[in-house]
């Protein structure tokens, strides 16, 4: 599904979007790494709340990683894994983000629609 034009996305910037898996509404968030798009599902792995303050604002304060504004979980934004905090080792969901043509489009899990490159 596509989530914003490409430009909507510049590096060191996030961008949420709301998808639907087996009828459930979720959110998620893409985000621009140095030029690597990454997405995940919006909830930290300690508690199941949205990682941010509903302000999309998931970096740490010096833009190196994604935290929890909750419990201050720190992820690493490549790989969603957690580094510090209350659940060290779990991963954020992961989704799967391209830029096609000049979109960004997110896979979601169950999803059978694939773009025309």
């Amino acid at each position: 599904m596509p989530i914003c034009k490409a430009d909507q996305l510049p590096p060191g910037s996030t961008v949420k979007f709301v998808y639907r898996v087996d009828g459930i509404s979720r959110e998620g968030f893409a985000a621009n790494i140095g030029g690597r798009l990454v997405a995940y599902e919006n909830t930290c792995r300690h508690i199941p709340v949205p990682l941010d303050y509903d302000d999309n604002r998931f970096f740490t304060k010096d833009g190196s990683h994604f935290i929890c504004a909750t419990h201050g979980a720190v992820y690493h934004p490549l790989n969603g894994t957690c580094l510090a905090g209350p659940c060290i080792g779990a991963q954020l969901t992961k989704l799967h983000a391209t830029k096609i043509r000049n979109e960004v489009w997110v896979k979601l899990p169950n999803d059978t629609e694939t773009p025309q490159l």
